[in-house]
């Protein structure tokens, strides 16, 4: 198979691994992988009756259930590596069946492949909170060995709390760093910049050169070795064993990087503030704030994109290949396309690829974005709404520009589906045209009803029906009955219930509403052009 690079995938991506990612063809690997952390130890660990749980349809919470575990845990048992496989029914047989062991077998599966799809210089780093970080490093040692592993890095992910109760407080997230061969992995060590306003660097570097327009402090030039007698000369009128040979020395000098203290002390070397690498990251992340302001997207679970610049700095080179097979809001991609890689990004929720796009559409404009395994045509709309009505609805809405109202459990949405946000004029503001999405089911002009009842009860002006199924001629006629609700602003009578179908949005259609003053998301900063400087950048 051929690798593609800079796409999206939609699915599950133990498919998308064992059916587009051929074998040693990674360079790094970056995983974030939900896990419903929330709940307590007495619910994560209770044991499973064995009966189907109830669907969840919010994008960000854990579905993974025993009962959707069991047969996964028998190919592991049945194909696996025999060390893995030990280890996943050591712990099944240890803790039980519930929903960290499923949790625990579905993820062996998947690092199995991505074991697989890493080159030798290939890197990992699993981003997980300390409820399933211990048991997932055993198992990473099974599937990577443990010569491979390299680090547990501690992020500290947010600020003390003052709320805490019987315990201390929970700040920090755990980063799991496993090599594919620990001697063959990329590496570029990370350091962070000195920082010119900190008063510790103010201390050392506290002498400016106007030429150069930079501090810088002087350093010995002598050599810690006394026994050097081809580097013993006299120099400025002091004999020395120096670091350097007289001719390097000279040449130094010429250059302006030598000082020679006016009272006849011993030369020194300038030593610059804004050549220096900084301090040498080690395994505790204290300095990157959690996401904020305007890198804030809404996004439940996004994780700062400093964050995983350096991980991308650190273990690929610029050309290499990342993968995030669970990407969330997209932050390994974005990283990775601002830095100069190539990428590749796979999620089981359309609400997550449509975040993606967006952020990457606002984020490099003109960049090209694939999405596959995404309805392109009538028919694999109809396939996708007659697998999951909820994925359906997310990617109808996407369609159309609308925002999702109801991302929680079913049930919730009180018959509104989506939002169209439209500038209604300078007296009204802007206001919210309601969509109500309709997927497999059969539609009839009762439905088109109820969203005149919406209308009314929200005391909005608009209404939009999507519909995949073509609206029968009483449906149109219902919605006929509406009226129109004209615009003084816009000089212009609007539908105020209009349907639409995916046939129609397929080949164009939008709403009919007025423009919106601004977009409907959280958009992204438009990205500038990142010097390939590993490690130098002030975080």
């Amino acid at each position: 198979m051929d690798l593609k690079t800079n796409v999206l995938y939609f699915g599950d991506n133990l498919d998308i691994l064992r059916h587009h990612v051929p074998d040693e063809s990674i360079d790094l690997i970056y995983l974030d992988p939900p896990f419903n952390s929330k709940a307590s130890y007495n619910i994560l660990f209770r044991e499973s009756s064995g009966a189907a749980s109830d669907a969840q349809i919010e994008a960000f919470e854990d579905t993974w259930k025993w009962t959707n575990a069991m047969s996964t845990f028998e190919e592991i048992q049945a194909k696996g590596p025999v060390n893995v496989a030990r280890m996943v029914k050591a712990m099944v047989d240890g803790i039980g069946h519930n929903d960290v062991t499923a949790y625990l077998t579905m993820m062996a599966i998947r690092l199995i492949e991505l074991h697989r799809v890493l080159k030798p210089s290939g890197s990992l780093y699993l981003h997980c909170d300390p409820t399933a970080g211990p048991y997932l490093r055993v198992l990473m040692d099974q599937v990577f060995g443990p010569k491979n592993f390299k680090n547990e890095i501690v992020w500290k992910r947010s600020h003390p709390h003052g709320n805490i109760s019987r315990k201390f407080g929970s700040i920090h997230d755990t980063i799991l760093f496993y090599a594919r061969d620990s001697r063959l992995a990329t590496w570029s060590s990370p350091a962070i910049a000195h920082d010119p306003h900190d008063p510790k660097v103010k201390k050392q570097y506290s002498r400016w050169d106007d030429v150069r327009q930079d501090w810088w402090q002087p350093t010995s030039l002598l050599n810690p070795n006394p026994n050097r007698p081809n580097l013993t000369y006299e120099y400025h009128g002091h004999t020395k064993v120096w670091r350097w040979t007289l001719e390097r020395m000279e040449e130094a000098e010429r250059q302006g990087l030598i000082y020679v203290p006016p009272d006849g002390g011993i030369p020194r070397l300038k030593r610059y503030l804004s050549e220096q690498r900084g301090r040498l990251m080690q395994d505790v992340w204290d300095d990157i704030e959690p996401v904020s302001g305007k890198e804030d997207l809404g996004y439940d679970t996004q994780k700062p994109t400093d964050l995983l610049e350096r991980i991308i700095e650190a273990s690929s080179n610029a050309g290499d290949v990342v993968l995030d097979p669970f990407c969330g809001c997209g932050t390994a991609v974005h990283a990775a396309q601002a830095l100069g890689r190539r990428w590749i990004g796979v999620d089981i929720t359309h609400l997550a690829i449509n975040v993606m796009r967006r952020r990457l559409r606002d984020a490099f404009p003109g960049l090209g974005i694939e999405v596959i395994g995404e309805p392109r045509d009538l028919s694999g709309a109809r396939e996708l709404a007659a697998k999951d009505k909820y994925q359906f609805q997310w990617w109808a809405l996407d369609r159309i520009d609308a925002q999702l109202v109801s991302g929680k459990k079913r049930g919730g949405d009180r018959g509104i589906d989506g939002l169209v946000l439209y500038f209604a004029g300078a007296k009204e503001g802007h206001r919210r045209a309601i969509v109500s999405v309709k997927g497999g089911e059969q539609v009839n002009p009762g439905m088109i009803r109820d969203l005149k009842g919406v209308l009314e009860r929200e005391k909005e002006h608009l209404g939009i029906f999507l519909t995949l199924r073509p609206p029968t001629q009483e449906m149109r006629t219902e919605a006929a009955t509406a009226g129109f609700w004209h615009s003084d602003d816009w000089k212009r009578d609007y539908p105020r219930i209009q349907i639409l179908t995916i046939e129609e949005v397929f080949s164009g259609k939008r709403p009919d509403v007025p423009p919106a003053a601004r977009p409907p998301y959280a958009q992204a900063q438009v990205e500038r052009e990142k010097a390939e400087q590993p490690g130098l950048r002030l975080r």
